[in-house]
């Protein structure tokens, strides 16, 4: 396969910022598109014919899209299609790359497996956290035993999106109806997935169980009332999603992971990444590090004991090759700081080379899991709640990665010119 024909359902905020990236990458050729709203897909088809000089197969009906001559399709529509579609496009013989967004129940996560499986085809989750700068800098230094042995994780999607939520019939965004009915740690994965593949998680080392406690729900009432007081079903809307929701997951290997979700009160941005073990620590909201070595080590910025020292000086030694690599190209940068380019140069990397790709459909339903195992969790007052293991036991002695640029389970500095 020298080209990838590529199909992507659903054109709307995501869709589109995904197509800058996609057309980034050689390997792609946008050969159908798909969305509900016509006048979505009119916008996209002109920007792939204005832009690119791309004349896509455009329709509303996704199973007109599945029909095509394709070899692979993103899916980018809301939360509650994904998985649905993502099963019908692996039974029509395609390869899915699928953004994220949390499960609704345990079936949705088997189906993926069992259907990845039953097709020998690809389902990775579009998880682009797992390609950001810092992540895979310190995934790196971690690598290099630079943190010790680790023994804790944080993360969180904070993020204030009220106006985005409560809008949500207007924006045609779906994650109103999510925070109208549901409880939980609805976005889990940003935080989730680099964290997984920093501790080995479905290759030697597992998630056994979770507890999750949620505050009450006020932000998203209080937003209404001071900007859309206008609107009478809105200021009657009861919000079930709580305003923070904390997760604290165990591990097989005795790590623990908290996970924490918020995106309806007033705060800047933050994912919140914490990675603690016996040599060292790196807080991201100090972007920082310490390691106790550091004074032997000579790092600047460093007057007593217990001081911070930036992150930006680990990353001059310790970035990551895919970065180093990725900046010496002088790309166009596109999508979220590039991670968008990264996480689909890496899907395409997989299609091409017909294996599993760095986030497989194990990770993909696990982390996944974790949306509808915390409303469980919440709806019970905190009760821990078991993780379903998707390897089934083959998660204690799988078979490595396939070595790539792209690998997310270690660095494979063969596959980087030197320089």
């Amino acid at each position: 396969m020298e080209k990838i024909r590529l199909g992507i359902i659903g054109l709307g905020g995501r869709g589109k910022v995904l197509l800058p990236s996609i057309q980034a990458i050689s390997a792609f050729h946008v050969e159908a598109v798909c969305d509900l709203y016509p006048e979505r897909v009119e916008e996209y088809v002109r920007l792939c014919e204005e832009e690119y000089g791309l004349h896509p197969f455009a329709t509303k009906n996704y199973r007109e899209l599945l029909e095509r001559p394709l070899d692979a399709v993103i899916v980018s529509t809301t939360w509650n299609t994904h998985v649905p579609i993502a099963l019908e496009a692996m039974q029509a013989g395609l390869h899915v790359g699928m953004e994220v967004g949390g499960a609704y129940c345990e079936k949705d996560c088997w189906d993926l497996v069992n259907t990845s499986q039953s097709t020998g085809k690809i389902c990775m989750l579009l998880e682009n956290c797992c390609y950001g700068d810092n992540e895979l800098t310190v995934f790196h230094m971690a690598r290099l035993g630079l943190f010790g042995e680790i023994v804790h994780a944080q993360g969180g999607y904070e993020h204030d999106l009220r106006e985005q939520i409560a809008l949500g019939r207007e924006l045609k965004h779906g994650r109103m109806p999510n925070f109208l009915h549901r409880n939980g740690d609805l976005y889990p994965t940003h935080q989730l997935g680099p964290i997984a593949k920093l501790l080995d998680i479905n290759r030697g080392n597992r998630i056994l169980s979770l507890v999750s406690m949620a505050s009450k729900a006020r932000g998203l009432g209080a937003w209404v009332k001071n900007n859309r007081p206008d609107n009478p079903e809105l200021a009657m809307a009861e919000w079930k999603e709580g305003d923070v929701v904390t997760s604290i997951l165990k591990c097989a290997n005795g790590e623990t992971i908290v996970l924490n979700h918020g995106c309806t009160l007033p705060r800047p941005y933050s994912r919140d990444g914490r990675i603690q073990g016996t040599k060292g620590i790196w807080l991201e909201e100090r972007d920082g590090i310490y390691l106790e070595s550091e004074k032997e080590a000579g790092m600047s910025n460093l007057e007593g004991e217990h001081e911070w020292t930036p992150m930006q000086e680990y990353k001059d030694k310790y970035r990551h090759p895919l970065w180093k690599e990725y900046e010496s190209l002088q790309i166009k940068k596109v999508g979220h700081n590039d991670m968008d380019y990264l996480v689909l140069c890496a899907f395409a990397d997989s299609v091409l080379n017909g294996e599993d790709s760095p986030i497989d459909v194990y990770d993909t339903a696990l982390w996944m899991s974790i949306t509808y195992l915390s409303e469980q969790s919440v709806a019970m007052g905190g009760m821990p709640v078991p993780v379903p293991d998707f390897t089934k036991g083959a998660w204690i002695n799988r078979k490595p990665e396939r070595r790539s640029k792209y690998a997310l389970s270690q660095v494979c500095w063969e596959k980087f010119a030197r320089g």
